[in-house]
């Protein structure tokens, strides 16, 4: 497969560096061209002039997992206040657990 963007949370961010993922988190805060969400865990991203966040909304993110774990934002959706993280958590649970079906390993 080519383009693969394996969904990840918090947990998964040291066996994917450098590879790109998709992310769905909670923005918990903003600075700059910076911010944290909180994908079970906080993930410190590197926005784009593009990105159009908001404290307290979930964002679903295309990025590139640095060395250091951060994330560098490729493109992101806010996708607003009524999100349920254990939806998007079993959402990933599933993508590892059958890692065949959506990601060569």
């Amino acid at each position: 497969m080519s383009d693969q963007t394996p969904r990840i949370n918090a947990s998964y961010l040291e066996k994917f560096v450098n590879h790109t993922v998709r992310i769905v988190g909670k923005v918990t805060k903003l600075q700059d061209e910076n911010a944290v969400i909180d994908a079970s865990g906080l993930i410190n991203l590197h926005l784009t002039r593009d990105d159009r966040l908001t404290v307290g909304n979930g964002v679903e993110l295309v990025g590139k997992v640095l060395p250091n774990l951060e994330v560098k934002v490729l493109t992101s959706w806010d996708i607003g206040p009524d999100v349920d993280y254990n939806v998007a958590d079993a959402v990933v649970d599933a993508t590892h657990r059958y890692k065949q079906l959506f990601y060569d390993s």
